[in-house]
């Protein structure tokens, strides 16, 4: 006979372990399927999670599956999912990359998101090192540092604003791109903060501890953190299958409650694009998610009796 879950959660960070637990604790068969690359796996600290501060990452995620576990209705499995397809029974079937395929009553997606960087020498070894993406998360550690605040597509100045807050010794670096405008070039000046326009030929480091900025034309720039903005992309692929709506980030769309605009899915965490990337606010999206997909199962239960 076919086992059919509550509830199949895809991804395994702080929104989708939140929810399996809410369900687990309200006795829902639920089954995560995570595929074992998490997005901070480069990172050596976790931080702004109350009780958890400075936590390692996976410590964090060895505490949770301890915890979730516990509760007898609820499986993991380490496993990369292809596809998901509505069921003519209104089930969700999920394939696995293996070719096995499970089935649940409700999907909730938490896949999280995945980064993309400019093509940069130095880069990937400097972060999660000493070159980061979020104030909130790394800002206090990175107080004392000569920081460069290395321009993506979009957003350099309200990161530039932010890590004010912390750090007076800011050098801006556009990379060549076009994203400042002259009331903001003037802003920077009037708070003493160097704007570098010329294209950055790689970032020194030893062992991804960031000594220099090095530009094109030689040039460099004495610097040892960093902040950089990269392009978020959901890890989330399942759009043409299940027809939700995404938003102009290509964050999954949902209401309060996490449900997507296709009935019977839901998302939650950094998979929404839609907020800080911290691990508390994942975790309690997580939390509220998987209540509103347990009350979602009680009223169609509730239902179904004569």
């Amino acid at each position: 006979m076919t086992t059919i879950y509550d509830c199949i959660i895809i991804g395994g960070g702080p929104a989708g372990l939140n929810a399996a637990l809410v369900l687990g604790r309200a006795k829902r068969k639920v089954l995560i399927i995570d595929d074992g690359d998490p997005r901070n796996k480069v990172t050596h600290e976790s931080h702004g999670y109350l009780t958890r501060d400075r936590i390692k990452p996976a410590e964090f995620r060895r505490i949770a599956y301890e915890e979730v576990l516990r509760y007898p209705t609820v499986e993991h499995m380490v496993k990369r999912v292809q596809t998901v397809d509505k069921q003519a029974d209104h089930t969700f079937g999920v394939q696995l990359l293996d070719g096995s395929t499970l089935y649940a009553r409700k999907l909730l997606i938490a896949t999280g998101l995945k980064e993309a960087f400019p093509s940069l020498p130095g880069l990937q070894q400097c972060y999660g090192t000493s070159l980061f993406n979020c104030p909130f998360c790394d800002g206090w550690e990175m107080q004392h540092h000569k920081l460069a605040v290395i321009a993506g597509p979009a957003g350099v100045m309200h990161l530039t604003k932010m890590l004010y807050a912390w750090n007076r010794e800011l050098v801006v670096f556009t990379n060549g791109l076009d994203v400042l405008d002259q009331e903001q070039l003037q802003q920077l000046e009037q708070h003493h903060i160097p704007v570098v326009s010329t294209r950055i030929a790689a970032l020194q480091h030893l062992d991804g501890q960031l000594t220099a900025v090095e530009l094109e034309d030689g040039t460099k720039v004495e610097r040892s953190g960093g902040f950089i903005i990269p392009e978020f992309l959901s890890k989330a692929d399942y759009q043409n299958s299940l027809e939700y709506e995404v938003n102009e980030n290509g964050g999954i769309v949902t209401d309060a409650t996490g449900m997507t605009t296709a009935n019977g899915v839901y998302s939650a965490g950094d998979t929404t694009i839609s907020g800080p990337s911290q691990l508390i606010i994942a975790a309690a999206a997580g939390s509220r998610t998987g209540a509103m997909i347990h009350a979602a199962l009680m009223e169609e239960e509730w239902a179904m009796i004569n």
